[in-house]
């Protein structure tokens, strides 16, 4: 009689009607995550990579490359577009990707990764805008901007102070609150990108073919942008995971292959650059850190452009 009568008082306690369904609906979702693998997403890790290298690659060669006439300097130029577009492709293409992914990931992390990339690219847009065209006007990338022979004479030199500004909106806080996010919404992905078949794990042949330009682009993305701090990282813990799920024998899918080995070879590629360039005494005045990891278009501007 006591014991019906708690049950009366708690039904939930000694596994009523109403706990056992929230546990069945809670562990079958559960399961269902675990069995759930994803198909490899050519579609979109196509489009990814090809707008990667049209839009932010291909960004500052447009505007070498197009005439100055056609877009002045008080103008924005084409590679301003290219990265507008970027600024819009990019968002869609990650949505995209997180809609996809098999497991449930928090929606608030993600719209807030989203709208922090948006603005981080946005003002990285202007500063990378201003820095760029000022190459027509002498300014070498390869030297701290008050070491530019165009600006160390400005007068008065408070214009310099605005200068640096400028460059800090470009390469630090744009950066920063453009990348940061990026690569928490890839790795979130990637923590769902997991099978318990180990058939499952392989990569078909149009994603092996991606890897090279994919890798190769992180590569540019993560000398240019200054960022292997935050590259290694996740790499790092992208590797953490894969050894933690594997004791849990689960596996990486297609997709999550495709991701680790691309960024698997961006750090060799990184690795290759950094030691090509260790004794370059120019580069390394610019990079004086313990992170030696110099930029592409400082390396442009110091033995390229300057031969021509």
């Amino acid at each position: 009689m006591e014991a019906a009568a708690r049950r009366r008082q708690h039904p939930g306690a000694a596994g009523g009607p109403g706990t056992s369904f929230l546990q069945t609906r809670h562990s079958s979702i559960k399961a269902e995550e675990a069995t759930c693998t994803a198909p490899f997403h050519l579609d979109l890790w196509f489009y990814f990579t090809l707008q990667n290298w049209v839009l932010d690659f291909g960004r500052p060669i447009a505007m070498l490359v197009f005439p100055l006439e056609w877009f002045p300097l008080n103008k924005p130029s084409v590679g301003d577009y290219f990265h507008m577009a970027y600024n819009v492709i990019t968002p869609f293409l990650l949505l995209k990707l997180i809609e996809r992914s098999p497991r449930t990931l928090p929606r608030s992390i993600t719209y807030i990764s989203i709208i922090t990339f948006i603005m981080g690219a946005s003002i990285h847009l202007v500063g990378d805008s201003v820095n760029h065209r000022l190459l027509f006007s002498g300014y070498q990338h390869h030297l701290s901007v008050r070491e530019n022979p165009i600006i160390k004479n400005l007068k008065p030199e408070t214009l310099i102070d605005s200068f640096e500004l400028l460059y800090y909106y470009d390469e630090y806080l744009g950066h920063s609150m453009w990348y940061i996010p990026f690569f928490l919404i890839l790795f979130m992905y990637f923590s769902g990108c997991f099978t318990a078949s180990k058939a499952e794990s392989l990569m078909p042949g149009p994603a092996l073919l991606l890897v090279m330009p994919s890798g190769l682009y992180y590569w540019y993305l993560v000398t240019e942008g200054q960022i292997f701090i935050l590259f290694i990282f996740t790499f790092f813990a992208m590797l953490a995971l894969v050894l933690h799920q594997k004791r849990k024998h689960l596996f990486l899918d297609s997709n999550g292959l495709f991701l680790f080995s691309s960024f698997t070879l961006t750090l060799l590629l990184v690795a290759l650059w950094v030691v090509w360039l260790w004794n370059d005494p120019v580069l390394r005045k610019k990079y004086p850190g313990v992170i030696y990891v110099p930029e592409p278009w400082a390396f442009y501007t110091l033995h390229v452009s300057s031969h021509h």
